[in-house]
């Protein structure tokens, strides 16, 4: 007899949106199907799948501990949200190659579906940062006799929902500054800065809205700016590791001494950044709106106005829903997320 071949093993997701991109939030039920074709009869002792979501960091520093001798210290950690595993196929046990309990599988394509609730606690929104990540898979894995197992692995994503439309997020924010220039023993007049955006919760793709009045009695020129920061934030053994990014940014008219510049709205636009990450102890993403003078040859003045990004849009109208179904088409491409299925 010919032994048969596996032609193929993919895993595919029953979505929850139009998209057809699988994303999912906590008390989700995370359904689909393995599918295995192959040419000729095989046998098989079990296919099995392996759900897990974690978040892990990882970064190393070097350290001096004397005049000739330098180690690296690594710093690692990892949150464990589930780990999920279930035999489609089989029994359990791998460890014996004997012909007992085999499964025969005839030439063609077959599918065994699969299903799975994520637990009902606050989950981490799936993110790929400089030093961690929030990763959530499926892996199915077929194994025979005498042959090493043939394993796949998909990731799916997941969306901690955070609504803008909760009244922290809803309220405004607003700040003032001054700065007094000195040059040897001259004084000039001082440059004024204030404020403010019409809330702190935004959704990507949205546009900020920025009053602000900038007024300069200083003897410089200054350029009024705006810029938005993401800052990545990494927890291990104690330490801190943060990546500060430049989201977005925008300029506005030099000022010559004298001069008050004006913003009644002035507009800047939300890129597709990854939501707010708050709830995870090992990982935070933030984000804040600094509003500031560029001042030649002094440090600049400037206003950081804190945001959060969220995933459920605001509802001018009061009815909202934070379904996944209902949201998930608007929001899922904010990450650029086709998740592969990596072969192992």
């Amino acid at each position: 007899m010919v032994l048969g071949k596996v032609k193929s093993l993919t895993i595919s997701f029953d979505c929850l949106n139009d998209s057809n991109i699988p994303v999912y939030s906590s008390g989700d039920t995370v359904s689909g199907r393995v599918s295995l074709e192959v040419t000729g009869e095989i046998r098989v002792r079990s296919l099995k799948i392996r759900a897990r979501g974690h978040a892990k960091v990882r970064w190393t520093e070097s350290r001096n501990a004397g005049s000739n001798t330098a180690y690296t210290q690594n710093y690692t950690e990892e949150v464990e949200y589930f780990n999920y595993k279930d035999v489609l196929l089989g029994h359990e046990r791998d460890d014996d190659n004997s012909e007992e309990g085999l499964h025969t599988i005839h030439s063609g394509r077959h599918e065994y579906a699969f299903s799975f609730e994520l637990p009902r606690i606050p989950l981490a929104t799936s993110f790929e940062g400089r030093h961690g990540s929030v990763r959530y898979w499926v892996k199915a894995e077929l194994h025979r006799p005498w042959l090493l197992p043939v394993k796949l692995k998909k990731e799916f994503t997941v969306f901690e929902h955070i609504d803008i439309n909760t009244p922290s997020l809803l309220s405004p924010q607003a700040g003032t500054k001054e700065k007094t220039l000195c040059c040897w023993l001259c004084t000039s007049g001082p440059i004024s800065l204030s404020a403010k955006i019409e809330r702190k919760g935004y959704t990507p793709g949205e546009s900020i809205q920025i009053f602000a009045e900038i007024e300069n009695c200083s003897s410089r020129m200054v350029v009024p700016k705006a810029t938005i920061y993401q800052t990545q934030a990494f927890y291990a053994k104690g330490k801190i590791k943060e990546v500060k990014q430049l989201v977005a940014n925008l300029r506005g008219e030099s000022l010559s001494s004298g001069k008050t510049e004006t913003w009644n709205g002035k507009q800047l636009k939300i890129p597709p950044v990854s939501p707010s990450i708050l709830d995870c102890s090992i990982i935070r993403v933030e984000y804040s709106l600094m509003v500031y003078v560029d001042i030649p040859g002094a440090m600049d003045l400037f206003l950081n106005l804190p945001l959060v990004i969220g995933t459920i849009p605001l509802h001018p109208f009061g009815s909202r829903t934070s379904s996944v179904s209902s949201q998930g088409s608007v929001n899922v491409n904010w990450l650029g997320l086709t998740l592969p299925e990596r072969p192992e």
